[in-house]
C-alpha cells in the first residue's frame, strides 16, 4: 500500500463520526409499503405490506405501529405479530438485512398505516 493511500485511509477514519455506517440508518430508510391485492376475503379487499430494510446494515427487532392488525383472514405470524393493543414485531425480531423484505397479507374493510417505530441496528 502506498503511503498516499494510507494516509488517505487515515484521513477518512478521522473524518467519519462513530458509528457512521449506523448513520445511514434513519427512521424513513425501514420503508413500508401497501398495495390492493385485487381479491376480496369475505367481502372485504385484501392488501398486501411489503416492508424494506434500505439501511446499509441488518436491522432487527422492527417494530411497527399496527393498532391491534386487524383482518378477517389469517395473517402470516412469522411475517408480522402483535405485541400490544399497539406495536407489531416484523419478522419475529430477526435480522432484515439490507434491502430484504417481508411481506404479508390481510383483509379489512380500509387499509391500516404500519409506521415504523423503532429497530435494532446490527452494523
Amino acid at each position: 500500500m502506498s503511503a498516499l493511500s494510507i494516509l488517505a485511509f487515515a484521513l477518512l477514519l478521522f473524518i467519519l463520526p462513530p458509528g457512521a455506517p449506523a448513520a445511514g440508518c434513519r427512521p424513513e430508510t425501514m420503508v413500508v409499503k401497501q398495495v390492493m391485492t385485487g381479491k376480496i376475503v369475505e367481502g372485504k379487499p385484501q392488501y398486501e405490506v411489503t416492508v424494506k430494510n434500505g439501511c446499509p446494515c441488518s436491522q432487527a427487532k422492527v417494530m411497527v405501529r399496527c393498532y391491534g392488525l386487524s383482518s378477517v383472514m389469517v395473517v402470516d405470524p412469522r411475517a408480522i405479530k402483535t405485541v400490544d393493543d399497539t406495536l407489531c414485531l416484523v419478522n419475529g425480531g430477526r435480522p432484515l438485512s439490507r434491502g430484504a423484505t417481508i411481506k404479508f397479507r390481510y383483509a379489512w374493510t380500509t387499509p391500516q398505516d404500519f409506521p415504523f417505530v423503532s429497530s435494532e441496528i446490527k452494523c
